[in-house]
């Protein structure tokens, strides 16, 4: 039975359409992740991954269909599930010419958090001694790092991640998989162009190909034929 405070699926969606203009992003996607559970996402180069990430973070409407997260309509009811996702993308989402520490302020003042929090996530990733520098100072991968902090700044139970390793060297993976990756325990979504290790993470598994669900399945299920016709 599930918990009363817990819904039944943190993700839920049913014929979700979008859109831009006369393309068709998404194509009547539905699907159902329980609460903890990871959902990865594949599929080529617009295929509609990231237009999905966007509809789950409140970013984008759909044009038809229901959409429900942590129990929520959307996207009538957007501003009660907006500090409760950790959106980690191909943008960082932080000043260039704020230090690291001034962002996270930034953020811990939006979200209430206390000075605490933003502390303990630097020295998770290991940031504490360049984090009074300029965001636009630092490389690509310590700027990866700060966002991380940024997402899960406000400990959200959802995790919405497109690529997230991306720009990270072996000794920064292992520094932030903890934070983000299976072993945190919170509901993920992730969009990875790397199949075998996508699989390997996953408890559901979408493939995309033209904004439309080629296959929904667990791991297990999906072999080499299926993943070759997606991408070829």
């Amino acid at each position: 039975m599930a918990d009363a405070d817990q819904p039944a699926a943190a993700i839920a969606l049913r014929s979700v359409t979008r859109r831009y203009g006369e393309r068709t992003a998404l194509d009547r996607v539905t699907l159902s992740l329980a609460p903890g559970m990871t959902l990865a996402v594949l599929g080529p180069n617009g295929a509609g991954k990231t237009t999905l990430l966007r509809l789950l973070a409140t970013l984008l409407r759909p044009h038809s269909g229901s959409l429900e997260v942590l129990g929520h309509a959307l996207p009538d009811e957007g501003w009660a599930v907006r500090g409760r996702i950790g959106l980690l993308g191909h943008e960082p989402l932080l000043y260039r010419d704020l230090s690291v520490r001034e962002n996270l302020a930034l953020q811990s003042a939006l979200h209430k958090t206390g000075p605490d929090r933003a502390g303990e996530l630097l020295a998770s990733v290991g940031l504490e001694r360049r984090a009074d520098e300029p965001l636009r100072t630092l490389s690509r991968g310590l700027v990866q790092r700060a966002a991380v902090c940024r997402a899960l700044l406000a400990d959200p139970p959802l995790l919405l991640l497109d690529e997230p390793l991306a720009n990270l060297d072996p000794a920064a993976r292992e520094v932030v998989e903890p934070l983000i990756g299976r072993s945190s325990a919170k509901t993920r979504v992730v969009v990875s162009h790397d199949p075998q290790a996508a699989l390997a993470e996953a408890d559901l598994v979408l493939g995309l190909l033209r904004g439309r669900p080629a296959f929904l399945a667990a791991p297990g299920s999906i072999d080499d034929e299926a993943l070759t016709r997606l991408y070829r």
